[in-house]
């Protein structure tokens, strides 16, 4: 009875916080069905540009990540991309390193290591929000810009859906570190940063 209390313990203490060490991350299973009414999520739906340094936990990113652009199907995702391209990867900024979500196998892939969250933009709060999200088109897979740019819209809108639905706030960002983000990514030149959207918890 002790040893599987402890372990519980050691379990719910690892799922708190997004706590890493600077390698790939394993996202529990995210909860894919409740949360609040569309309707409702719209009418609160905002922009918001003031972070507390409060740390999102694993659960409620993977959530998050799997509402911006997970599978509900096969090989479908929760957003339409055109011809099904699927061109578009999301890096995932946080204080601990940059990550690549890796949507199959909910995992979140290390590229860089390092809190590098100021660099994603020009604006000051970028750096106090636990999470910036890097949505990086590959143009070789996608139909066309227009298309890639279309596609990054609708994943965008549902993190602003899933953080009205969630308490959280968000705000997503045309000013982005492009030149810094591509060259620290190491990026290929078919790969393109778009926008950025940043997510926490409002001041």
């Amino acid at each position: 009875m002790m040893n599987k209390l402890f372990l519980l313990i050691c379990f719910f203490l690892s799922s708190v916080v997004v706590a890493v060490s600077g390698q790939d991350i394993s996202l529990p299973a995210p909860v894919t069905t409740g949360g609040m009414p569309l309707k409702d999520a719209l009418s609160k739906r905002q922009s918001v540009r003031a972070y507390s340094g409060k740390e999102l936990n694993m659960q409620t990113l993977s959530d998050l990540l799997w509402a911006a652009y997970g599978f509900n199907r096969a090989d479908k995702r929760v957003v339409p991309s055109s011809q099904n391209r699927q061109e578009i990867d999301l890096y995932v900024v946080l204080k601990e390193g940059i990550y690549l979500y890796d949507a199959k196998t909910n995992q979140l892939r290390l590229r860089v290591k390092g809190d590098y969250r100021k660099d994603t933009g020009t604006q000051d709060f970028v750096a106090d929000a636990p999470l910036n999200v890097l949505y990086i088109a590959n143009m070789d897979k996608a139909s066309n810009r227009d298309a890639a740019c279309t596609d990054c819209g609708y994943i965008s809108q549902n993190i602003y859906l899933f953080c009205a639905s969630e308490g959280l706030a968000s705000v997503v960002r045309g000013s982005v570190g492009k030149e810094k983000m591509h060259q620290l990514l190491q990026l290929t030149e078919k790969q393109e940063v778009l926008l950025a959207q940043t997510v926490g918890f409002a001041k």
